[in-house]
């Protein structure tokens, strides 16, 4: 008799402590809904596990500055803001000239299989270019000069750039040596590699209205990049019911497949709704460490058979 109470009392102990541990450790895993103050939903995720696959290995949350990052082959840049109705993601560059301050940089471009490509409102302003090494100006066929290949149509923005913007006017460029680099007249991904157009330092912008043109200063700078949710740009309708029950939409890490990542670390292939169902518990099923939700009564009918 002494050792079956031993053996129950055992058995519910290790229960319990299994509860707990198990508890703890997929809490931790839980995918955030927000990285500093910008809220994640999908196909962003803050680490492996979240948003959609495509998009974990470019961007990412540090936990402890709490900043979102992207993350290419030429450097990583802060996310300022994601517009997610539009599908647009804002980053920045620290080493993007502006109206404040002009430095060199290496330039910026995208991962051939990147999930993002340059939105249409967004301009690139490349300036200190070599008028007779850069590969933006090309010699005339009769060797008497060179012609640009930038955008004619924008040249004012060079020259409110180099007149207006003080940072800029300051080095006393020739207004020649600006282009304005047009991504959408090169594709939708593609190498800005100033070493290679022989330009020093590049700006770039977007949402630039008529009423803004002449004032630099008040510019958007940064850049706007455009995202799909798949080949045929569709929100995954098992997504939306996942993120209305308050939870992040996911993928297994061994199959990739959908997974929706539910307060407390708990994942599920559908939603979250069922942590709300008060006949319902969800425990740890011993023989594999996943949760399984079962009904509370026959949690308790467990509960009291374990009891001596």
């Amino acid at each position: 008799m002494g050792l079956k109470h031993s053996s129950s009392s055992s058995s519910l102990f290790f229960l319990i402590l299994l509860f707990l541990l198990l508890s703890s450790q997929v809490s931790s895993q839980a995918c955030l809904k927000t990285c500093g103050q910008i809220p994640i939903k999908y196909p962003l995720g803050t680490g492996s596990g979240c948003g959609d696959t495509r998009f974990t290995r470019y961007i990412k949350c540090d936990p402890d500055q709490q900043t979102l990052t992207l993350t290419t082959h030429t450097g990583c840049y802060p996310i300022t803001s994601v517009d997610y109705t539009k599908q647009i993601i804002y980053v920045t560059d620290s080493s993007m000239s502006t109206c404040a301050c002009t430095r060199p940089s290496q330039g910026f471009g995208l991962d051939w299989d990147a999930p993002f490509s340059f939105h249409d409102d967004t301009v690139f302003t490349l300036l200190d270019c070599s008028v007779d090494e850069s590969p933006v100006f090309k010699p005339l066929s009769n060797s008497t000069g060179r012609v640009s290949l930038c955008d004619r149509q924008s040249s004012s923005i060079c020259n409110f750039l180099y007149s207006n913007c003080r940072a800029i006017s300051l080095i006393n460029l020739q207004e020649s040596t600006c282009c304005v680099y047009v991504p959408l007249d090169l594709g939708p991904s593609f190498e800005m590699d100033l070493q290679k157009l022989r330009c020093s330092s590049y700006s770039g912008f977007y949402n630039l209205g008529p009423a803004q043109e002449s004032h630099p200063e008040n510019w958007n700078y940064g850049i706007a990049l455009k995202y799909k949710f798949n080949v045929f740009d569709e929100y995954p309708a098992v997504c939306g019911g996942c993120e209305r029950s308050n939870g992040a939409c996911g993928y297994n890490t061994q199959t990739s497949s959908f997974v929706c990542n539910c307060p407390g670390g708990i994942n599920t292939t559908s939603d979250c709704f069922f942590l709300y169902n008060s006949a319902s518990i969800v425990l740890p099923w011993i023989s594999t460490g996943a949760w399984m939700m079962y009904p509370m009564s026959l949690v308790v009918f467990w509960t009291v058979m374990s009891l001596p």
